[in-house]
């Protein structure tokens, strides 16, 4: 079993896709929270356990969806006796704009993991910037403190930019370098 895990909520499956190729990069066990807001019955004893941590969650008017919101304000349990302190923790967006106030929802995330007492990993790559640029290349988005993932409003989950799916495998592999990396100290 993975000591990484990718805890997300998706409203159509365009998350949970780019949830998929964050584990595949971190070799990490994905934990869905589902449409009412819970996760599954063993979920907040792995949680407890892992090593590093990766939030996810689309953003809707401008933050994380209500089911993610109720997953961080059950995680109060877990604050209180500074369960998470000292875990790694990293987090993405994907909502149908290419901004689509995605940066508030990578803040708000970040806060989250910070009000836990946990280190945040940032993107960590250089933005695909230049007139040349194509959404085919790593970090077409321009992210820095997470993972920024745009999924058009009428695509489908096999319609995402390849260029965003990419950045999503090289993200998880970042946060779980870096998870190793404080394992071995």
């Amino acid at each position: 079993m993975s000591d990484i895990f990718v805890v997300y909520h998706s409203g159509y499956g365009h998350t949970r896709k780019v949830a998929e190729h964050v584990a595949q990069g971190a070799n990490a066990t994905l934990i869905a929270i589902d449409d009412n807001g819970t996760l599954p019955e063993d979920a907040w004893d792995k949680l407890n356990a892992a090593k590093a941590i990766i939030l996810g969650t689309p953003t809707y008017m401008g933050n994380a969806s209500w089911q993610f919101k109720k997953f961080a304000d059950a995680s109060s349990k877990v604050w209180f006796t500074r369960g998470w302190e000292n875990k790694i923790f990293g987090g993405f967006t994907n909502s149908a704009s290419l901004n689509g106030d995605k940066a508030v929802t990578l803040e708000w995330l970040n806060t989250f993991a910070s009000q836990h007492g946990g280190i945040w990993v940032s993107l960590g790559l250089a933005p695909a910037n230049t007139k040349a640029a194509k959404r085919t290349d790593i970090n077409n988005l321009g992210g820095s403190v997470g993972l920024l993932v745009q999924s058009p409003s009428d695509a489908s989950v096999d319609e995402i930019p390849q260029g965003d799916l990419d950045t999503a495998i090289l993200y998880g592999k970042r946060v779980a370098d870096i998870a190793a990396r404080f394992s071995a100290a």
